[in-house]
């Protein structure tokens, strides 16, 4: 039938209490309980796993295929697989998504657009046809 992907381990943790200034760049799985002003970026390429705990805050872009929110995020959200936004998550910035699983309560400030739409055509096009007739819609 259908087959799950595994997930990857979550083998770096950051904890609560714990400020990192600076991009950071991680593989297989990372949480966050602390605050990271800059950059958290998954290792191009990689299946990897972001979780950014209800006490958790970061201050920077954020890129990784499944991404899970419940904290705070200031800045661009990219999801290449999953990104499941939990009840007390609060996204201030534009957010990319593959997949999008949003709970009730979940916040964000910022345009929502799928990954898939940057490979498709508009949507409408109109055409255009005989002198004196009314254009058409071409749906793309």
């Amino acid at each position: 039938m259908f087959t799950k992907k595994k997930q990857p381990p979550i083998r770096t943790l950051i904890g609560e209490g714990t400020v990192i200034v600076g991009e950071l760049r991680f593989t297989e799985g990372l949480r966050i309980d602390g605050e990271v002003q800059g950059d958290v970026l998954a290792t191009e390429g990689s299946h990897s796993i972001l979780v950014i705990s209800e006490k958790a805050r970061v201050i920077g872009r954020v890129k990784a295929g499944h991404v899970i929110i419940n904290g705070s995020v200031e800045g661009p959200v990219q999801s290449d697989e999953l990104l499941e936004l939990q009840p007390k998550a609060s996204i201030v910035g534009d957010v990319r998504y593959q997949s999008l699983e949003m709970h009730q309560g979940a916040t964000i400030n910022g345009e929502l657009q799928p990954l898939k739409a940057d490979e498709k055509a508009p949507l409408i096009k109109l055409a255009t046809t005989n002198a004196g007739s009314a254009p058409t819609a071409a749906v793309g």
